[in-house]
């Protein structure tokens, strides 16, 4: 039987107004004259629908975040770096909000993992006049933006909980415009902010926490350009804690009297499946988008990553793990196998980098696969290396040319081949260095020989990193916090933003 299913809802009114109506057109031109829309602009630019019922919070953040600019620094589809729904999915599987939405914690997190700037508060610990300040200073800028959480009763509107940005604000009225991302449903309109508010306080029965608003700005830095943490693979989660607890306990636990000890009960007790935990971020593109040659663009990111790789490198602490794992010991502990050759590697990233530029990210692995890669270096016209990875992947009866540009971190030749042992990249060496590098300050905290710790200390400390790699820890560092909250189920009761 066909359903005739629903076309829209009449927007109460009062209390709101339609944005669209003489008397929001009236509202919109005065607080233009106030200067109160400033931030208008910019969000309307790219307004957009929620691609699923309960996506009203991942649309309003993709939203938010394209409209302060902020680089995902990986792609969308095609050759374009965008943020979607489909992409916000660091603090929650995307099945899972599709089947229930997320909370107002949770979406906090995610905009920190997106490498935004947050500030979020749950209504109850605010204020209405906090909120109000906060209104106004965003709807005077183009900066931030503001995303409420709110109960939709409080405006008398079918429904229960949803996120939606504001778009300005009307002082003589104290009136804010919601842009409601479930446009099928309702049209932008304006709402008092009291009665907004009175939404806000509503308790979210999914945490026992007040609903509440957040504030939403590009970071003091980009996100990781090299580096990141991910949650995609189901071991992150005992990964996370494994770092953030069980390391600290088993220093304290063991008799470590050098480095060389230190990162020996370190390594040995690595869950195995921590090479899912930090990944590269690649450079792909469809062979068809261009040549060989790069962009300018493609030059400028490619360098960054060379230099963040060097400087790895060039760390004490790099040295240290090199020559761990050079020893029996270490070789035993950290196997490198055929996973770690760079044709399987380069293999799996051509599949990945196909799901993503056909946008099937929920597509099965076994549907995609690479049966040969050929990797090619050549000196680009700043007579810098460049390494270069391409595979023909197959899907079903069709196939696509994808190019994985990558760092060189060492010489190689003009090989093609799926077997070739090939020196991995990202090397597992520079990986654990930087993996090292980002654990919390307190995890070195029960070593008892001082002079080992000051030497733990400066080997890993911020402060003796130069500033393009301490951006890339500290980025780490606070996702690694961040997923810490999510696995313990505390994302909705800390709101605040990670230590450094």
């Amino acid at each position: 039987m066909a359903m005739a299913g629903l076309y829209r809802r009449l927007l109460p009114s009062p209390p709101s107004v339609d944005f669209a109506s003489s008397h929001g057109k009236q509202l919109f031109l005065e607080a233009i004259q106030n200067g109160t829309m400033e931030n208008f602009y910019r969000l309307v630019s790219y307004f957009q629908t929620q691609s699923e019922p309960a996506f009203c919070g991942l649309a309003s953040l993709s939203m938010v975040l394209n409209a302060l600019a902020i680089d995902p620094g990986r792609k969308w589809k095609g050759p374009w770096r965008w943020f979607d729904e489909s992409m916000l999915d660091c603090c929650e599987p995307l099945e899972t909000v599709k089947a229930r939405g997320i909370s107002f914690g949770k979406l906090v997190c995610l905009a920190h993992c997106a490498g935004a700037k947050v500030d979020a508060f749950h209504a109850s610990q605010s204020s209405i006049n906090d909120f109000r300040k906060y209104v106004i200073k965003c709807s005077t800028s183009d900066d931030c933006h503001v995303i409420s959480s709110y109960h939709r009763a409080a405006l008398k509107q079918t429904g229960t909980g949803h996120f939606s940005p504001i778009g300005g604000y009307h002082i003589g009225k104290d009136m804010a415009l919601i842009l409601d991302v479930a446009r099928f449903k309702y049209p932008p309109h304006w709402v008092p902010l009291k009665l907004l508010w009175e939404g806000m306080n509503y308790v979210d029965e999914s945490t026992g926490q007040s609903r509440g608003f957040m504030l939403i700005s590009r970071p003091h830095r980009e996100p990781g350009m090299l580096y990141t943490l991910s949650c995609k693979h189901e071991s992150w989660n005992s990964i996370a804690k494994f770092l953030m607890d069980d390391v600290p306990v088993l220093l304290k636990s063991e008799d470590v009297k050098d480095i060389h000890k230190v990162l020996s009960v370190i390594f040995t007790s690595l869950p195995s499946n921590f090479e899912e935990f930090i990944k590269w971020v690649a450079e792909i593109r469809r062979r068809e988008d261009g040549d060989s040659s790069l962009s300018a663009e493609e030059k400028t990111r490619l360098a960054v990553k060379e230099e963040v790789l060097q400087q790895v490198q060039e760390t004490m602490l790099f040295k240290h793990v090199s020559s761990f794992l050079s020893s029996s010991c270490g070789r035993q502990t950290v196997t490198s196998g055929d996973g770690d050759t760079l044709p399987v590697i380069a293999a799996s990233v051509c599949c990945q980098g196909a799901e993503i530029l056909d946008g099937k990210l929920s597509s099965p692995a076994a549907a995609y696969c690479c049966p040969e890669t050929c990797t090619k270096c050549w000196k680009a016209e700043d007579d810098k290396s460049i390494t270069m990875v391409s595979g023909t992947v197959v899907n079903g009866n069709t196939e696509q040319g994808v190019d994985v540009f990558i760092p060189s971190s060492g010489k190689l030749c003009c090989t093609c081949s799926s077997k070739k042992n090939i020196s991995m990249h990202p090397a597992s060496t520079d990986v654990l260095t930087v993996l090292i590098l980002s654990l919390p300050s307190t995890t070195w905290a029960g070593i008892t020989d001082e002079k080992l710790l000051r030497e733990i200390h400066d080997l890993v400390s911020t402060e003796n990193l130069s500033t393009l790699l301490q951006q890339e820890v500290l980025h780490l560092r606070n996702q690694l916090h961040i997923l810490k909250r999510c696995q313990e189920g505390k994302v909705d009761q800390d709101l605040g933003a990670p230590s450094s």
